[in-house]
């Protein structure tokens, strides 16, 4: 049995270049997925209809999570948000008693408005130490072609996440070690709702200065929701933070811009889910983001007003004037009306 075998649950984009990446880093890989004809394309060494022609040569794939979980030390997470507690659920009865988990998922759960952390936790009835959060400027794109980027691996344990960031370390991902995980959870969900709101303006052909606008109020909103959680306002200008919103709206090759982009373009909700390649986790996200800060007291004008777009009660013109013309406060996360 290898020392260093790593499991990936999940075999869409993210799924597939981190397993890219773990192979890369000298580890054992196998990756886990449900459609027995995207597991044989996996064996054969390619996963066309997510990271087109990058080659996947050394990585094994299997449909039984017993095969994939048993035996790794380091188990991945990277389904889709609503998936990830039944997955867990699924794969605890084989996961090793030492094994860190790592997510790579950006959510909220509907009903509890837990982050995925906090749901892998409860689902597995493991220790909060044994899993921590990956995240950072990673579109899985440009990681597939070697194209360098950084990532933080957050956890409460410390010695663990540095320990995992040795594991996942190559020439073209450089891994931090964090230990605010509420900071990286809350960066990685609400950077998708803002790049939907910069994809529109986008789409508008709203120029720099809407964009680097929507960008500068989205994070303050991020880090007014994240401080409120109990994260460190510091956090929300690295790479969890700042590093992966920045990446985030600033490309086509985020599904979140790109449906926000599509919106500003004039497509109605449905045309622009339907013209996804994937989920848009900012669109699943945004409700439960939104109920989660009403419950702290917390404003957030940007993601409602993307909300309020999602859900047909405005079109996405009036939301951006909503927006512009919203009182004026003081600039900060600690916001005061003037």
């Amino acid at each position: 049995m290898s020392a260093r075998r790593v499991c990936v649950l999940g075999g869409g984009a993210w799924g597939s270049v981190f397993a890219l990446i773990c192979r890369d880093a000298g580890n054992d890989v196998t990756v886990w997925a449900r459609r027995a004809e995207q597991v044989d394309e996996i064996n054969a060494g390619t996963n066309r209809a997510y990271v087109g022609d990058v080659r996947l040569d050394g990585i094994r794939a299997t449909t039984s999570l017993e095969d994939a979980v048993s035996g790794a030390d380091l188990v991945a997470v990277a389904v889709p948000s609503g998936s990830v507690r039944e997955c867990a659920a699924a794969f605890a009865p084989y996961l090793r008693m030492d094994a860190s988990v790592l997510s790579l998922v950006k959510g909220v759960e509907a009903g509890t408005l837990s982050f995925m952390t906090d749901v892998l936790v409860d689902a597995l009835g493991c220790s909060p130490q044994r899993v921590l959060a990956v995240s950072g400027p990673n579109l899985s794109a440009e990681i597939a072609r070697h194209q360098p980027t950084g990532t933080v691996v957050a956890g409460s344990d410390a010695e663990r996440a540095g320990y995992v960031a040795s594991r996942i370390h190559t020439a073209y991902f450089r891994p931090y070690v964090g230990s605010d995980i509420i900071g990286a959870e809350v960066g990685g969900v609400v950077k998708n709702i803002v790049a939907m709101a910069v994809g529109a303006c986008t789409g508008m052909k709203l120029g720099v200065n809407t964009r680097s606008f929507i960008i500068n109020r989205g994070l303050t909103e991020m880090a007014r929701l994240g401080v409120a959680l109990g994260a460190r306002s510091e956090t929300f200008l690295g790479l969890a933070g700042l590093g992966d919103l920045v990446a985030t709206c600033s490309s086509e090759l985020s599904r979140n811009f790109s449906f926000g982009y599509r919106l500003g373009q004039g497509m109605n909700v449905s045309e622009a889910l339907e013209a996804s390649a994937g989920t848009v986790e900012g669109a699943t996200s945004c409700p439960h983001v939104l109920a989660l800060a009403g419950r702290l007291g917390v404003d957030m004008p940007i993601a409602q007003a993307t909300q309020d777009v999602l859900d047909g009660h405005v079109d996405v013109e009036t939301a951006a004037l909503r927006v512009f013309r919203s009182p004026r406060v003081t600039d900060g996360v600690d916001a005061r009306a003037v």
